[in-house]
Parts: C-alpha cells; sequence; structure tokens
C-alpha cells in the first residue's frame, strides 16, 4: 500500500515507478502516490508521469481521462516517445479515434520546435496500425504506412512493426496489401505467420491461408506453434477444407500441438464446419483440458448441423459438468429448440440466460424471440422484442416479424415491418423474404409492389430467396405475367426459383403452364425435388390429366430416386376423386403401405359429395371415424350423407359421435385489401368498425340479386340469410361481405 512506501523525502523516481507498478490494480493506494508525487514535485519529471499514465490506463475499469490529464500536465519540452506512447498505447485499445488524433499531435509537436522534437518509435507506429483497424479507417492507416517508409523506426525490416502493419491490413479486409506487407519483409517469425494467415482466414481464403502454412513448414519449419496451427484451421474451416484441415490435423498430432486447448477447440470447430460432427466428437471425447469453449464448440457444430437432438444433449452435458456456458452456446441451444419445438428445455435456457446476465443481449435476444415464436408462443416473443425494440439491430426485428408470419400472423407482419421502415432500420435478405410471404398469404399486392420498389431501391437484386418470394407474391396475388418477368430476370435460377413459378401457375388453373415450365426446367438441367412434383401433380389435378399424373408420380423413383411423402400420395387421390374415379382412388389408398392418418381418406369424402357416389362416401366417412379425425367437416358430410339416405339412426349416431368427441366447427373469416389495409371478416363477428353500413350495403345487394329473379340452390335459403344477417353469419355470406365492403 501506499503507506508501505518510503517517506516523501527517501523515495527515488526508481522507488516510485516500482511501488506504483505493485499496487497496479488498486486505485486508491495509486492516487495516494500520485498526490505524493505532485506534493513532492516528482510529477514534472517524465519517467514519474509516464508511469502514472500507464497506471491509469491499465486499471481493469481504465481512467482514460486521468491518464490525459497526467500527460497534459507534463511540461511539452519534457515529454518524450515514451510519454506520447504511455497513452497512445491504450487509446488504440479502447479509443482508436482519439488514438489516432494523438498520434497526429505527435507529430506535430515534433516538427514545431526542435527542442521537442519527438520521432514515432516502432511502439508507436504498432499503436497508430491497432489504432486505424480498430476504427476501420484505412486513409490513416495508408498515411501512418507512408510515414513508417519515410522513418528508419518503421521500415519494413523492424518484424515488430512491419506485423502490427500487415495485421493492419488483415483487419481492414485488405489481405492483398497485408500480403505485400509480408512479403516485403525480410525476417519473420511466428507472429507474422500467424497475423497473416489469420487475415486469409477472415477473409474465408482457405486455399491461400493453407499454401502460405506449407510455405511456412518448407522456409522456417521451427516458427511453427499452437498460434500458427490454431490460425490454418480457422481458415479451412469451410465446407471445402475438409482435406486441408484433415492434414493440418495429422500434423499437430504429430508434432504434440494438438495438447494445446485452443488447438482441440479449433480441431472441433473444423470438423464441425465440415459436417464432420462424429470426427468432431472425436476430438471432443480425446480432449483432456476442456473448457467452455470446447463444449460451446461441439454445441454450436451440433446446431449448424441441423442435429436439434445432439445439441440439446449436448448442452445438457455441459451443464451437469458444471462448465458456464457463454452467450454463443445459448444460441445455438435456443436455435435447436426452436427446431424440435422443445419447449421446456427452452425455458431452462431462458432462465439460465437470465441467471448470467446474457438476457439483454441483442443476439441472444434475438434468439430468444425467434424460439418462442417457432414453439407457437408469440406472446413470449413479443414481450422480449418489446424489452429491446428500440435497438437499431435488424436481426431482432427480422427474428419477431419472420415470428408473426411463421403463426399466420400476416397482418402484424406487415404492421411491424411498417415501423421497422420507420426507424430507418435497413431491411436484410431474410426480412425482405419474410414480409414478401406475409404479402402473398394476405394476397396483399400494394404492400407487395410497394416492397419490390424497395428491393430496387436497397439493391437487394432478384437472386435467391428474394427473387423466390417476389415470384410468389405476384403469382398468389394473380398477376401471373409480373410473376413471370421477375422469374426470367433471376441470375441463377435454382429449384426453389423453378418451384415457385410453377406453384403461382397451378394454383392459378394455368396447369397446362405449370406443366411446360417443369419441362423447361427439365432441359435446362434443374433437378426437381419434392415439391417440384407436388406442384405437377397438382397442376395434372386442376386439369384432370389422370394418366400424365401416374406418369409424373411414378418418374419420382425410376428418374429422381425420390421417395414419395405423404403430399404426393394426396396428389394422386386427389386426381383420381376429381375425375370420378373413386374406386380406383378407394384401391389406391388402401395400398399405400405408409401412415396416411385422416388426409386421404377426407379427399375422397369430399369428392363423394361433389359426385353423389354415397357408397364410397359412406365407407371413406367411416374409415375416418374409426380414425378419429377432429376434423368436424367429416362428421358433417358424413352425417348429410346418412340423411341423405334417410338413415336416421346413422345419422344420430355420427352426431352424438361428434359431440362425444367434443368435435366442433371452426369459424370462417374471408378478407380483402382496400387502400394497403387489409380487412378481415369472421363468422360469428361484428368488431369491423363498419359493420352496420356493410350488413346494410349486403341487404340491398340481397334484395337487387332476389328482384333480378336469383335463387340459392344450396341447402339455405336466401330469406334465411336475411332473416340472420343482424345476428350471425353464415361462412358463404364471408366473402359476401368483404365484396360488399369494397
Amino acid at each position: 500500500m501506499a503507506s508501505a512506501a518510503p517517506s516523501a523525502r527517501r523515495m527515488s523516481h526508481t522507488q516510485f515507478i516500482e511501488h506504483l507498478r505493485g499496487v497496479a490494480t488498486r486505485r486508491r493506494d495509486g492516487e495516494a502516490l500520485h498526490g505524493w508525487a505532485l506534493k513532492s514535485g516528482a510529477a514534472s519529471h517524465a519517467p514519474v508521469s509516464n508511469s502514472l499514465i500507464t497506471f491509469y490506463a491499465s486499471l481493469p475499469r481504465p481512467l482514460l481521462g486521468a491518464a490525459f490529464a497526467v500527460f497534459a500536465d507534463i511540461p511539452a519540452a519534457a515529454r518524450d516517445v515514451a510519454s506520447w506512447n504511455s497513452l497512445l498505447n491504450p487509446l488504440s485499445r479502447h479509443c482508436p479515434l482519439a488514438a489516432l488524433s494523438h498520434f497526429r499531435a505527435m507529430l506535430s509537436s515534433s516538427s514545431s520546435s526542435a527542442a521537442a522534437a519527438v520521432l514515432p518509435s516502432p511502439h508507436s507506429f504498432a499503436a497508430a496500425f491497432t489504432a486505424a483497424a480498430r476504427a476501420t479507417s484505412a486513409s490513416a492507416g495508408a498515411a501512418a504506412h507512408a510515414l513508417a517508409c519515410k522513418l528508419p523506426s518503421g521500415g519494413p525490416t523492424n518484424v515488430f512493426v512491419s506485423t502490427a502493419l500487415l495485421n493492419m491490413y488483415c483487419k481492414l479486409g485488405s489481405p492483398a496489401y497485408a500480403r505485400r506487407v509480408f512479403d516485403e519483409m525480410p525476417h519473420r517469425n511466428a507472429v507474422s505467420w500467424a497475423a497473416m494467415v489469420s487475415g486469409y482466414a477472415v477473409e474465408k481464403c482457405s486455399d491461400e491461408a493453407f499454401e502460405l502454412f506449407r510455405m511456412m513448414l518448407q522456409e522456417c519449419p521451427s516458427e511453427k506453434n499452437e498460434f500458427v496451427a490454431t490460425a490454418v484451421l480457422s481458415a479451412v474451416s469451410v465446407p471445402s477444407g475438409l482435406v486441408m484441415g484433415a492434414q493440418v490435423h495429422g500434423l499437430v498430432l504429430k508434432d504434440g500441438l494438438v495438447g494445446f486447448v485452443s488447438v482441440e477447440n479449433s480441431l472441433v470447430t473444423m470438423y464441425a464446419k465440415t459436417e464432420c460432427m462424429h470426427e468432431a466428437l472425436q476430438v471432443f471425447e480425446s480432449s483432456k483440458e476442456r473448457n467452455s469453449i470446447t463444449w460451446s464448440a461441439m454445441i454450436t457444430g451440433y446446431a449448424q448441423n441441423g442435429e436439434a437432438d445432439s445439441t440439446v444433449w449436448m448442452f445438457l452435458q455441459m451443464h451437469a459438468a458444471g462448465f458456464l456456458p457463454t452467450e454463443f452456446t445459448f444460441v445455438g441451444v435456443l436455435n435447436a429448440c426452436s427446431d424440435m419445438g422443445a419447449l421446456a428445455v427452452a425455458k431452462q435456457a431462458h432462465g439460465l440466460i437470465v441467471k448470467l446476465g446474457f438476457e439483454m443481449q441483442v443476439y441472444v435476444k434475438s434468439a430468444l424471440v425467434d424460439m418462442y415464436a417457432k414453439c407457437g408462443c408469440i406472446g413470449d416473443a413479443k414481450d422480449g422484442f418489446h424489452q429491446l425494440y428500440d435497438v437499431d439491430d435488424v436481426v431482432l426485428w427480422t427474428a419477431m416479424i419472420t415470428g408473426h408470419v411463421q403463426n399466420g400472423e400476416h397482418d402484424e407482419a406487415l404492421k411491424l415491418y411498417a415501423r421497422m421502415d420507420k426507424e430507418g432500420i435497413m431491411p436484410s435478405y431474410l426480412t425482405v423474404t419474410s414480409v414478401l410471404r406475409a404479402c402473398a398469404s394476405l394476397a396483399a399486392l400494394d404492400a407487395g409492389k410497394q416492397l419490390h420498389v424497395q428491393i430496387l431501391k436497397y439493391g437487394f437484386g432478384l437472386g435467391g430467396s428474394v427473387g423466390s418470394a417476389l415470384s410468389t407474391m405476384y403469382s398468389k396475388c394473380g398477376y401471373l405475367e409480373d410473376g413471370m418477368v421477375v422469374f426470367r430476370s433471376m441470375p441463377d435460377r435454382d429449384v426453389i426459383a423453378w418451384n415457385s413459378i410453377i406453384s403461382g401457375f397451378s394454383q392459378n388453373g394455368c396447369g397446362n403452364g405449370a406443366l411446360d415450365l417443369f419441362e423447361e426446367m427439365k432441359l435446362e438441367g434443374t433437378a426437381p425435388d419434392q415439391i417440384t412434383f407436388i406442384n405437377v401433380l397438382c397442376a395434372c389435378s386442376h386439369m384432370g390429366l389422370v394418366d400424365r399424373g401416374w406418369i409424373y408420380f411414378r418418374s419420382m423413383t425410376k428418374e429422381y430416386g425420390l421417395t414419395p411423402r405423404l403430399d404426393h400420395y394426396a396428389c394422386m387421390v386427389d386426381i383420381l376423386s376429381r375425375a370420378g374415379l373413386l374406386k380406383e382412388a378407394k384401391d389406391f389408398i388402401e395400398s399405400i403401405t405408409i401412415d396416411h392418418g385422416t388426409c386421404l381418406w377426407r379427399i375422397v369424402l369430399g369428392a363423394c359429395r361433389s359426385l353423389r357416389d354415397f357408397d364410397v362416401g359412406a365407407y371413406a366417412g367411416e374409415r375416418l371415424m374409426e380414425l378419429g379425425t377432429e376434423d368436424s367437416s367429416a362428421y358433417i358430410l358424413l352425417s348429410n350423407i346418412y340423411a341423405s339416405q334417410r338413415k336416421w339412426n346413422d345419422v344420430e349416431r355420427v352426431r352424438h359421435l361428434m359431440r362425444l368427441r367434443g368435435v366442433s366447427k371452426d369459424p370462417g373469416c374471408s378478407w380483402v385489401e382496400l387502400n394497403s389495409q387489409v380487412h378481415v371478416f369472421v363468422v360469428g363477428e361484428q368488431q369491423h368498425p363498419e359493420s352496420e353500413t356493410i350488413n346494410a350495403e349486403l341487404i340491398r345487394l340481397a334484395k337487387h340479386m332476389k328482384d333480378e329473379g336469383y335463387h340459392q340452390t344450396s341447402k339455405f335459403s336466401f330469406d334465411d340469410e336475411l332473416e340472420v344477417l343482424g345476428e350471425s353469419h353464415e361462412e358463404d355470406q364471408l366473402e359476401l361481405m368483404s365484396a360488399a365492403y369494397s
């Protein structure tokens, strides 16, 4: 402590500096020594002041203001290069812009008077390069580089300065300039090699990094250490880097570097990113000194490779082993819980996140919002979002918008995006894709067109998911020509893009166009997937092409090796049913070996109603009753079939079974878009602000139609509809209400 220091009369400058170093982390003791230096006049001496600057700047919570005040009190003539560097070094780490300003002031002082001339030292240049990199100021870095070339202390012969310089260029995203500096260095050390390899790693230049590593092994194999090994493993941690990574693995095993935990962590990450989780697990299990990073690498690897179960299992093992997760660990775990719907585990992770103080970090909060939304807890997702909604982070906003879309709250998604746009937050590709999905689901053409303009404005282009989503939006709004223009404008059309446009033609009743596009897709060499065949079979169904449907269905397995799924079987049943081949549809269903639940019989039952085939309809309905369907329409249709045959006992039996199982009819809804606003109408609700006007207009239209000689052909009379307009609306009226309002 300061009290243990020699008395003011007996303490030399050297003793003062030693005592100040001894209290490096104790602010009060250091301030006491500072007071002695001021009282005794020792603070006017550069070495004492320099040590005080270093003390204040090196505290656990640096006091840069106090450090700068000490520097300012040093007489200009007494400031040496160590005085400038003692403040320049901490500023480069904590306040890079202030560091650059300080470096310029240092240069100005050297040219102001010969008495106070101070030339930058190698440490001065290293700090300036660090500050330029942290401030992402390429111009400041280039100016410092130019000055370094003029002075002996900063030339390429100085390994320390050159290494800092190439590291600056790497961090500024200019590996080519960094390599020029590296090649001009007459002498290199392990730090130089590691910095250059790391620069290539950041820019995903795995081949260049690996070749540089091979060059190092040939020129100076003695420089190989755990830092270089970690850098090259990071560089080859890309899907195409497995062969290179395996070679590095063999080398570090041979040289005994695998014992370093940093190398083991890099090996786990490398194998995980090359989709070799079995090898990653082998390295993990052989590790003798695991830390939180090791566990996090495995958890993140499982999450990124879609192995949600293993992600959660590894997280539970990590917790049981007593290791504290990092924020990155939690992001991987929450993503895995989202994929597998493991809400209980996710909530436990959320509790631990709160306990460890990670909840308010933006990327953790974004993962929480995404998890709750995907698990169907949209209320919890909203609560999490509103805690940080004022943060200018596109990931958080996108997670909430995507959550609304995934939960069918498309109107809310559009409102939130409008608010995001008003806040001036730049959307991402994922944001635009999600909002386009909402527009497509609502058939909100005006909103979709506005978003199309923004896509052009922000320069997103039509590649990838954006082009496919935009094409889908136009198609679902019934504007096939615009959807086709977008599709033809896409630079690269993958299977998703083809599926989007084929689906649009199929859903809009243009079956021939859909099938023509499918043939064009095959000619271009794009292999169809499962979704492609669903769209093609739907087109065949709408056009009644039974034989062609069978050809496409069988070609899935024979030509493309695709195993038909339930959706494909459903399409074939629909093709047969629409063509009136109900007996063939029944036999086809009973020949299917996969578990198809109730959906296939439901298709047949609906077709039997239209074709008035009561025998097959009764058979399909009874099968649905046996399978315990919860679809209310199945009970109603079967009951109506029995009623038409005057089998009243069966009618009562079906209705009793419906009541016994607690099956109720879901209310229908309809919507219409007017002036970029979506208006929704739900059966039994009168919540629209203009409901009275709408009802009045509907009554007027109904009377007018009746006067024109219209007679309803459904089981409900038109007079009955008029009678109940003021109280409750049948589903058949919803579209009439939408039309009346528009």
